[in-house]
C-alpha cells in the first residue's frame, strides 16, 4: 500500500493564473507600447509602455514578471503531477526518465524556436523554455525528496551564486563596454561593489564567452545584445523551486486560513527582501541576469499573484470571468510556440487580405494594436476548439 497522500483535485488558480501569463505574452502582438511614442503626452499610456516592455537593465515591469511567473507556474504543477503519477503507480524511476526528457526537450524546443531566423542550428539557452529545461531535472530530484530540502536548497542556491558574484573580479575601469553592445549613452552602469552585475561585464557574460564558443556558430560569440546570459538558469531553477514550495502548500494545506496566511508571509518577504537587497546596495535588481534579488523580488510578486487568484477562484468560487484565461492556460506550450511561429504570420494575412484601411479607423497608430487584437481573438478561437475537445499539447 502506497504511503503518498492522494492527490488532490487540480485547483482553478493555478490555471487561471498561467492562462493570465500566457495572455501577457501572447499580448506582445499588440504592440502597446508603441502608442506612447505616438502619444508622448499621455501620462497613462507611458505607464502602459513602461509594463508592456522590459526595463532596459534594473528594475521590474509587469512584463519582466511573465517569464518569472511560467517558470514559477512549473514548479506549483510538479506536486499535483507527481502526486497524479504516483496515484497511477507510475514507478519513482519513471518519473525520473519522464522528467530528464522533459528537460532535455524543453532545451531542444528553445533551440528550435531560437533557430527559426538563422540557417543553421543557434545554439542559445537563455531562452524561457531552455532555462526552465536546464534546471527542471534538479527541481523535479527535490520534489522527490523532503521539503525541508527544498528550502535549504533555494536559499542556498541563491546565497551561492550571490557570492560567486560578489568575489568576483568588477570591471576595469577602463573596460571597453561599447566593444561587448553596451550602448555609449546606456545609464545603468554601476560603480563599487554594484558593477560586478553590469551588462556584458559580469560573471555570467565570461561564462558565456567560454561555454557558448564550445558550439559551432557562425561566427564566435562576443555578448548578448540585451545582456541576457545562460548562467541564469541557475537562480531561475530557485524560481521553480518557490512555485514548488507554494504548489506544496497548495495540495496539502486544506484549511483556507493557513494557506492565505503562508502565501501572504511568502509574499512579503518575497518582495520585501529582493527590494532591500537592491536598495542596500548588495545586489541590484536585474531580471536580464536573474539575480537573486531579483529571483526573491520576482518570486514575492508571483506569490500575492496566485494569492488573489486563490482568494476570488479557490475561496470565493468566482471563476466565471476566469474562463477565457482558463482556455489560454489548458495549452500553455502550444501557445508559446504559436507565438514564434504563427502570430506574426496571421496578422500579414489580415494586412494582406483586408489592408490596413479597416484597422486606421482611429489613426494609422492603431494599426499594430488593432490586427494585435484580431491575431489575439483568431488565436483563442483555436484554442477553444482544442478545448472544447480535451486536446492538450504537452510534453
Amino acid at each position: 500500500m502506497s504511503n503518498e497522500p492522494p492527490a488532490t483535485p487540480r485547483r482553478t488558480s493555478i490555471d487561471v493564473y498561467r492562462g493570465m501569463i500566457m495572455f501577457l505574452m501572447l499580448a506582445e502582438i499588440m504592440h502597446l507600447f508603441e502608442l506612447a511614442e505616438d502619444f508622448p503626452g499621455v501620462g497613462w499610456l507611458q505607464w502602459l509602455r513602461f509594463h508592456t516592455t522590459h526595463v532596459e537593465w534594473t528594475g521590474c515591469s509587469l512584463h519582466d514578471l511573465i517569464q518569472p511567473g511560467f517558470t514559477f507556474l512549473v514548479g506549483v504543477a510538479m506536486p499535483f503531477s507527481i502526486a497524479s503519477r504516483l496515484k497511477r503507480e507510475h514507478s519513482r524511476i519513471g518519473l525520473l526518465v519522464h522528467a530528464a526528457w522533459r528537460a532535455f526537450a524543453l532545451c531542444a524546443l528553445g533551440i528550435v524556436l531560437r533557430s527559426l531566423d538563422s540557417d543553421r542550428t543557434y545554439f542559445t539557452f537563455e531562452d524561457t523554455l531552455t532555462q526552465i529545461g536546464l534546471g527542471y531535472f534538479f527541481v523535479f530530484l527535490l520534489a522527490l525528496g523532503p521539503r525541508w530540502g527544498q528550502y535549504v536548497s533555494a536559499f542556498g542556491i541563491l546565497l551561492l551564486f550571490w557570492a560567486a558574484f560578489a568575489l568576483s573580479d568588477p570591471p576595469p575601469p577602463d573596460f571597453d563596454y561599447a566593444a561587448v553592445g553596451v550602448p555609449e549613452d546606456w545609464e545603468h552602469h554601476a560603480e563599487g561593489f554594484e558593477s560586478r552585475w553590469n551588462m556584458n561585464s559580469n560573471l555570467s557574460w565570461k561564462t558565456d564567452v567560454w561555454f557558448l564558443n564550445l558550439f559551432p556558430r557562425e561566427e564566435p560569440f562576443e555578448f548578448n545584445w540585451g545582456g541576457y546570459c545562460t548562467l541564469s538558469f541557475v537562480p531561475t531553477a530557485v524560481t521553480m523551486l518557490f512555485g514548488l514550495i507554494v504548489g506544496g502548500w497548495l495540495r496539502d494545506i486544506e484549511a483556507p486560513r493557513a494557506l492565505l496566511r503562508n502565501l501572504l508571509i511568502a509574499s512579503i518577504f518575497g518582495l520585501a527582501s529582493g527590494w532591500g537587497l537592491a536598495e542596500a546596495g548588495l545586489c541590484p535588481l536585474v531580471k536580464k541576469i536573474w539575480t537573486p534579488s531579483f529571483t526573491l523580488f520576482s518570486g514575492g510578486c508571483c506569490t500575492a499573484w496566485l494569492l488573489i487568484l486563490v482568494i476570488l477562484c479557490d475561496v470565493k468560487r468566482w471563476t466565471r470571468w476566469a474562463f477565457p484565461f482558463v482556455v489560454i492556460g489548458a495549452n500553455s506550450i502550444l501557445i508559446y510556440v504559436m507565438s514564434w511561429t504563427i502570430a506574426e504570420p496571421i496578422r500579414e494575412l489580415l494586412l494582406r487580405h483586408f489592408g490596413q484601411t479597416p484597422f486606421a479607423m482611429f489613426g494609422d497608430a492603431f494599426v499594430k494594436p488593432l490586427t494585435g487584437v484580431v491575431t489575439l481573438v483568431i488565436l483563442f478561437y483555436m484554442l477553444l476548439w482544442l478545448f472544447r475537445r480535451r486536446a492538450f499539447v504537452k510534453i
